[in-house]
Formats: C-alpha cells, structure tokens, sequence
C-alpha cells in the first residue's frame, strides 16, 4: 500500500462521481477533492502470517472484525487442515501497542463465524455463526492474551447475521463546537438514556440480542447467578429472509433492527423490540415501524443497476434515526444516507374548518427522509462507523470551519480496488482519502486491459475505526491487517493550535471516560509533547476539586505515555509512573488506619494525618508524631511485617531524591520533577510519619539504610531534610530555591548512607515509539520485530538492569532471580512486570494487589509473560 496522495483530473468536488456516456465501469472511485491536502491518512504498520509454503491461513467469508474501547481488535481467519481438508474457524485478538503478539483460539464454531462484537467495557467479547450459535469469551484472570468461552446461546441451524450487546443505559454526548470551553461537563455532557433492560434497583442487565437470516430475533439475559435467560421471537407474523440486519437502541430503552432480505427492490423493514422479564422469563414484544424504498430504485437512471443491497448500517448503535445504505452490482455501488423524522400530518381544509388545528395538537407521523447520496462509486467492500457519540446540533449538516473536518465525524467506506475513503456521516461529503498500491489509474488503454486479465485485487474485507476515530484497522483479502493512521485535521491544512485542540479534546474525552488512548498517540509529534501536557495539566486543574481526585491518577498515565514519545521530555516517564505508585500506597497504608472509637467523627485517621502534617512544618519527625492519636496507627504484627517491601521503597525513595538534590539541574535524571513537586513530597512526608510510628511497633518493618555510623538516626535525618525540601515548594504558585544548607547537607548524604539503586521500569517493547518518523513498519504475527528501540533509551542505560541481573516485581517489589521460575505479567502499555499468582496471604497485601488484579496502576492490560523474558 500507498500513502495517500490526490490523483491527477480535474479538480472537481465530491459530489461530481459522474461519467461520460457509454463511459467504462472500470474506474477510480473517487475524483480529487477540491482544497483537499495530501497525507489525511497513511499507513502505520502492517502485521501479516509467515508465508509458507503452503500457507494454512485464508480469510474467513465473510471476515469480520471488532475494536474495543481499550484498543483490543478480534478478527477471524480460517485455517485449513492440509489432511483432513477441513477449516477450523479462529478468532484472533491483539492489542494494537503489541500486534504481533496476537492470541489465537479455536472458536469451537462449526460454521464460518458471521459477527463480532466487543462490550462496553472492552473485556468480553461475542462470537456468532452460521449455525446460529452464539458464545461469549472473556479474558482468563483479566489478561489481554488469555481468553475462555463462558457462556452461551443458539437458534440451532439459523444463521446469525445482526449481533449486539444489550444498551446499559451510559451515553456521554461529545460537543465538538464546545471543545474550547473549560469545564468538561460543558464539552461532554451525560445524556438521559434508559438501559435495555433493568434489574431491582435499576441496575442494567446484561446480555445480548442476535438477529437470524431466518426473521428471528433472539434475546439472551445474563442473570447475576451467572445462568443465560434466553428468548426468541419472529420479528413479524409473516416470517421472511432477512440477508442483511442490524440493531440499535433508543433513549427510551427500546431497540429498534432494521432488515432487508438483499434485493433493492424490495422494502427496508424496521421494528420496535422491547425486552421485559416476566415471572422469571424473558419476553419479547414487536412492532413494525416505517419502513424505506432506497432513492436508487425510484431514478430511472438507476432503477436495475444496483440489484442487491449489500450494506446497512445504523449510524450508530445509540442513532436509531439515521441509517447508511449501500446498493451495489458486480463493479460499482451507491451510497445514501436516510432519517427518520417526525412530520405534521396535512389535514383536509373541511375538517380544518370543524376542529381547527392549534399548536402541538396536530397530527404527526413518522418518516423517512433522506439526509444525501453519492452517485457512482466503484464497489464497496466493507464500511466502518464511527463509535464516538458527537452530538450534531445543527440539522442543516453545516457545522464551524473548526470543528467540520472533526475525524469523528467521517464514517468509512472501502472499495474493491484498494482503496479507502472518509465521509461525512451525515452528507457523504469526502473529508480524506486512502490510495493502496492496487488502486492506481490506469494510465493507457494496454493498462487496463492487463488490469482485467489480472487475479482478484488486494483490499479490506472488513475494517473497523477505532474509538477516537484516529486510527482504522483493515484485514485484507489475504488475511494481513493494516493500522491507518487518519489526521485529526482530515488532510485539510489547519494551524497547529486547531490539530492540537482535537488531539486535547480527544484526550480529556478518553480521561473522562476511561477508554484507552494509544490511537490518540499515533499522531503526537516530539515538538507537541510539552504543549499537549501543559496544555492538559491546565484543563485538569479548572476542573473542581472532586472531578480532580477522580481523575487523578489517569491524568499522570496519560502524561506518562505522551513523555514518553519525545527525547526532552522521556526522562519524566519514570517520574509519572513512581507517581503512581505513591499515589497507590499512600492510599493502601492510609486505608489501613482504623479509627479507636466507634462513634467516628467526621474524618477519617487518614485525612487527619493529612490535616495534621500539612499544618506542622516542624523538621522533627517526634514533635510531629506528638500531634496524632498513635492508637488509630495500631495494626497486627504480621500486617506490618507484610509490608515492609513498600515500606522499604518509600524510604529508598525519598533517600535517592534527597541524594539527588544537588543535581537538580539536570532534568534528564529521573526523580528531577519530585524535587518541585510540593503535593508528592508531602505524601512522602506523611508516609515517613506513618512508618515511624509503625517502627515502635514492629522494628523489622522499618526501611532498612546501611549508615557509616551505628548511632544515626537516619530516618529522623531524611525526615528533617525532606521537611526543608517540601517547605520550598508545597505552595505551587510560591515554589522557592533550596538554600545552601540543605543542598550542602544532601551532598554530604552518601557519605552518610549508602544511596541505593531505584529499578526504574523498562523501556516499553511496544509499537508506539517506532512509528513517529511516519515509516511503514512491517509485522509479522507471532515474531517480536528486531527493531531498534526508542533513540533515547540509551539515556538510561544506567538504570536499566542488563541481561543477567536479577529481575523484580515492580509492584510488589519483590526480587524475582535472573531467571524467574514464576508466571509473570507485564502491563501492555507501561510494561511494568508482577508475578501472575500471588504468594502472600495477608488480607494487607491481598488489599494492595487488588489495586491492580484488573489493570496496571496505569490503568493498561495485562498480559501473560513467557518464562524465559
């Protein structure tokens, strides 16, 4: 493949798809769009089978695909059995961070597997076939390359051809033309949407509906107890075949599917399903609703040249009102998109004149309109929707300078020779276009007859945007997968600031949500990383103070993961992530902390220590302690010695930055962002006020320093200097210079104590970093690349550990061996590494693991490590 490029012709807009008379089917499918600026998509990498022989591997029919909101993708393939000369349909999963990687499981489907669908949440996945079976897989001790089928459904010998999950009641609106604006609750608002079904409480309920090629619709509810409540109906009384379907759902907590059997000619069909439980069974309830004759077979230019409807899709899954049709014949298809409206009724003047109508009392019914068309293209092969929920206040399709070439406002369309375009979703206008290395035109008349004689042409049999619309992944008829990268600008020629505030409101969208961003940092630039950070710190600190402390912790992941993409600013990625992890202990070792009398006042120990230390700036850890009631501190001896692993980081910690105070004008030296961070050592603070107390207790949960002299009070001296540190910064606005004194005092720490060594966290091994200077990376599934790494990361050549050394658990910081014999997990995104199974049992320590059981602290997946990493 091509990176895209306008084709030569004139310069016509995009609604000019027209053709001399007696003109040849053959053609390019799009002609070059006015104002249009070249690289609007281009391809990142492409990860493909090792070719064999006799390769094993061969597209399913039809090949589906699925991209969930944590940026896993599902697609299917079949593999031959050369022997047997049978075909075993799998299903493969990757994260796009690792593509190579990919988990391959035998479905169990006895047919070629006709859909694919991710939940909400990113972490359950569904599979049909064309027996009518339906199976749920979920992620094996939540790890992103461990997957086991569960549960269940089937309309045995029925083709499923429409599949989704059920709605859980969750839609957050994205107002693109409010982007600027500094409160998120203006840019993303929550919008009034019932779920599906609900439970006592009105808690959603889980489960799934399927449409079969028979007129079937089949519901299947996951009850709390774990068993499937299954029921199925015809979707009308007078059952038809139903080739093409889909579903979506309506605020009121229905869910409307569209059918049609194939042919243009006949009627696209709509019905209302409503869902209910009744004495421990599902029931379900049908209505027909209006239904569509596509524009294309009303023309009489037109009306036997698309027999066959080959795509229909809702706009999107919560968008019941708008539709997207595709008619197609063996060379060209047409494209037109429709909605519903709700119209007045015209009343005959005679009874206008008996019962004159007033205001909101006349008569309304619904219709549908169409919203706009494309007239001839070449032959679509797949289409993909995009999953962000913008909300389109203008009916007229017309929308601000800044905000129309939005990527989530374009859907994509794919075509038989190769290449990819994205339009408007709404009025079908070109916003950017992809050329593959099969999509040329042809240039002479010896060309093209070549050209026919030629076997079938490489292009995308299914394909799926992802979450942010910034990045689309294609599976080709051989079965290779493509990642796309798509410009936030559309290809069209903005200013730096407009492509940065959509790379922003794309982030905070992914913050507020929770949805993974590594498509976001496909377009990222090493001169944007500083900008988008301030940029991002600035909108986080408008927010109030309660939005504040939930987003907390994954405003410094996604800083993290940004730094990490420039040489300046790398250095601070093992900041953010140490970050993290004092975030998480302060508030596991806070926890901890049990208040002596039942009758509780209003705050907890916790808050009062907090309270307490911020408001004593005495350099004495004693005259500190004096302050706090000791009883709350109390725990069980063997919780206290469980703890001494994050006990001993802390102290290691704090004595490693102290250390590196006076060369603190080094910002490539990791821990150099602590020494200004007021809030961070304030809880470094509070944390060596608690271990003090807990030191009376349990002397062995103390961090242990190796001093030159027996009779130093080392934690008392870090303490002291720490206090001198945190008083210079603990006001962000006021942040003053450490005096002489205390940088003459840190100097003279080794001397003191033995400064240890700080395990940093790798290198992340993913694909994120080698594809900034724009270059195509070749993949091969199943084979690691042998790419160089990231160009800075010999700037860390001293904190990494080389081959041979022993190998920790980050987060329990437990040392592993050289060579570990434990399972082990490594996070997807940060590439922290932790022991599969845990080897403690202290409620404690249990309390602490379950931080991060189903992410990392970075909120990234996990996934199983080889024993030989």
């Amino acid at each position: 493949c091509r990176g895209s490029r306008p084709r030569g012709g004139s310069q016509r807009g995009p609604a000019s798809y027209r053709h001399a008379p007696g003109a040849r089917e053959e053609r390019a499918p799009f002609p070059a769009l006015r104002g249009f600026a070249g690289g609007a998509m281009d391809l990142a990498y492409v990860c493909e089978w090792e070719k064999k022989p006799k390769s094993n591997h061969c597209p399913s029919i039809p090949l589906v695909c699925a991209w969930s909101c944590r940026n896993l993708i599902a697609f299917t393939t079949d593999l031959k059995n050369e022997e047997e000369k049978d075909l075993t349909h799998m299903v493969h999963i990757i994260d796009t961070e690792h593509p190579w990687d990919v988990y391959s499981v035998n479905s169990g489907h006895a047919e070629v597997i006709t859909c694919l669908e991710w939940d909400q949440s990113g972490s359950r996945l569904l599979s049909a076939d064309a027996d009518g079976h339906i199976k749920c897989w979920s992620m094996t001790d939540h790890l992103a390359n461990s997957w086991e089928n569960t549960v269940g459904s089937m309309v045995e010998g029925d083709p499923v051809v429409a599949l989704s999950w059920l709605h859980n009641g969750v839609k957050l609106a994205l107002h693109v033309e409010k982007s600027g604006a500094s409160n998120f609750g203006e840019k993303f608002s929550r919008v009034k949407f019932s779920p599906s079904l609900t439970l006592f409480g009105g808690k959603p309920m889980e489960g799934w509906i399927a449409v079969t090629i028979s007129g079937l619709v089949t519901v299947s509810l996951l009850k709390p107890n774990g068993q499937v409540l299954t029921s199925t109906e015809s979707l009308c009384r007078l059952r038809c075949r139903v080739a093409l379907a889909d579903v979506a759902f309506t605020g009121g907590g229905n869910i409307v599917v569209a059918t049609s059997d194939g042919s243009s000619t006949s009627p696209v069909q709509f019905y209302k399903v409503c869902v209910s439980v009744v004495n421990e069974k599902c029931k379900i309830d049908t209505e027909i609703l209006p239904s569509l004759f596509m524009r294309c077979t009303t023309d009489p230019a037109r009306k036997d040249k698309y027999p066959a409807i080959t795509h229909l899709k809702f706009l999107a899954r919560d968008m019941s009102e708008q539709v997207l049709l595709c008619a197609s014949n063996q060379n060209s298809s047409i494209v037109e998109c429709w909605s519903l409206r709700k119209e007045g009724l015209p009343v005959n003047n005679i009874f206008q004149q008996i019962s004159p109508v007033v205001g909101d009392k006349q008569p309304m019914i619904l219709k549908w309109r169409i919203l706009s068309a494309t007239n001839d293209l070449d032959r679509v092969s797949a289409v993909a929707l995009p999953k962000l929920p913008i909300s389109l206040t203008n009916t007229d399709l017309k929308v601000a300078n800044d905000t129309k070439f939005f990527p989530g406002l374009g859907l994509a369309l794919a075509f038989h020779d190769g290449s990819v375009h994205i339009v408007h979703r709404l009025s079908l206008q070109m916003m950017a276009v992809f050329y593959g290395s099969s999509s040329q035109r042809p240039v002479d008349e010896q060309t093209i007859k070549r050209q026919r004689t030629a076997g079938p042409l490489v292009h995308f049999k299914a394909m799926q945007l992802s979450w942010t619309s910034l990045a689309l992944a294609g599976i080709d008829s051989h079965g290779k997968l493509s990642m796309l990268r798509i410009s936030p600008s559309m290809g069209h020629v903005l200013d730096m600031n407009m492509s940065l505030r959509h790379l922003l409101f794309l982030l905070e969208y992914c913050m507020v949500t929770g949805y993974d961003w590594w498509d976001i940092l496909l377009h990222v630039q090493p001169n944007m990383v500083q900008n988008l950070v301030e940029k991002l710190h600035e909108e986080y600190m408008r927010q109030n103070a309660a939005l504040q402390q939930v987003l907390s912790t994954r405003i410094v992941a996604m800083k993290a993961s940004l730094c990490k993409l420039s040489s300046s600013t790398i250095a601070r990625v093992c900041d953010y992530h140490a970050k993290l992890f004092l975030i998480a202990i302060s508030c596991t070792l806070k926890s901890l902390l049990r208040p002596h009398f039942l009758n509780t006042p209003d705050k907890s120990p916790g808050d009062r220590l907090t309270e307490i230390c911020s408001k004593i700036t005495d350099i004495d850890i004693d005259k500190v302690m004096i302050n706090l009631k000791t009883e709350e501190f109390v725990l069980e001896m063997t919780t206290l010695q469980s703890l001494q692993q994050l006990i001993q980081w802390v102290g290691d910690f704090v004595l490693y930055l102290l250390a590196s105070l006076p060369n603190q004008g080094s910002p490539v030296r990791p821990g150099h962002s602590f020494l200004r961070d007021g809030a961070s050592l304030g809880m470094f603070r509070e944390l060596m006020v608690v271990i003090r107390i807990w030191g009376l207790l349990k002397p062995s949960c103390l961090p242990v320093y190796t001093a030159t002299s027996d009779t130093q009070d080392s934690m008392s001296l870090l303490f002291r200097l720490l206090t001198k540190l945190w008083l210079c910064c603990r006001e962000e606005n006021h942040i003053t210079e450490p005096d002489d004194t205390l940088i003459d005092e840190c100097c003279l720490l080794p001397s003191q104590l033995l400064i240890p060594n700080i395990d940093w966290l790798p290198i992340n091994d993913g694909i994120i970093s080698k594809l900034q200077n724009k270059q195509l990376v070749r993949l091969q599934f199943g084979k690691a690349p042998g790419l160089v790494g990231h160009t800075v990361s010999s700037q860390f050549d001293a904190f990494v550990r080389a081959p041979g050394q022993p190998k920790i658990d980050h987060l329990r910081r437990l040392h592993l061996g050289a060579y570990p014999t434990e399972e082990c997990k490594s996070c997807t995104r940060c590439g922290c590494v932790t022991m599969l199974k845990s080897p403690n049992k202290v409620t404690a320590v249990k309390q602490w693991e379950q931080r991060w059981i189903k992410n990392c602290l970075c909120g990234g997946l996990w996934r199983r490590m080889p024993l030989s990493y």
